[in-house]
C-alpha cells in the first residue's frame, strides 16, 4: 500500500464485541474516513511496532490517527471525536484520568469472549465496505 489512510482501526477479528463495534463505526462513519484491519492480520504485523504484537491477546482497540498510535480508552474516545456529531460529545470523558478509563476498558477486554463470544475466523466485510478493510 503506497499511501496509508489517516485513520486505521485495528481490532480483534475473533471477538464478537469487537466485530460489532466495527459494524457500529461503519454505519456512523458518514465521511468514510475509517479503515480497518484485524490485529491478527498481516497489515497489523507490518504497521504496528513489534512491541505491540501481544495486543491481540489483550483485546486492545488500536487507532492509528495520522501516524500516531492510540490504544484502549484513549483510542475509543478519539474515534468517537473523529466520528463527529453527537458522538464527539462523549469525548468529554477524557477528563476522567486514563488509568481509571483503562481499568474499565480492561475489565471488558478481559471478559469479552466470555460475555460476547468468540468467532473461529475473522469477520468478513459486508458488500459495499470491503474497500475499507486493509486485510
Amino acid at each position: 500500500m503506497e499511501h496509508l489512510p489517516d485513520h486505521i482501526i485495528f481490532f480483534d477479528g475473533h471477538c464478537h464485541l469487537c466485530s460489532g463495534a466495527v459494524q457500529w463505526i461503519l454505519k456512523r462513519d458518514k465521511r468514510r474516513v475509517f479503515f480497518f484491519a484485524p490485529l491478527q492480520s498481516g497489515t497489523a504485523a507490518t504497521l504496528l511496532p513489534p512491541e505491540m504484537s501481544d495486543l491481540q491477546n489483550m483485546g486492545t482497540f488500536v487507532y492509528v490517527r495520522n501516524g500516531v498510535l492510540l490504544i484502549r480508552s484513549t483510542a475509543a474516545l478519539a474515534m468517537l471525536n473523529q466520528l463527529g456529531g453527537i458522538w464527539s460529545v462523549l469525548s468529554w470523558l477524557k477528563v476522567v484520568p486514563r488509568p481509571i478509563r483503562d481499568a474499565a476498558y480492561n475489565l471488558v477486554a478481559r471478559n469479552r469472549y466470555k460475555w460476547f463470544g468468540k468467532r473461529e475466523v475473522c469477520m468478513m466485510p459486508q458488500p459495499g465496505n470491503a474497500e475499507r478493510f486493509l486485510d
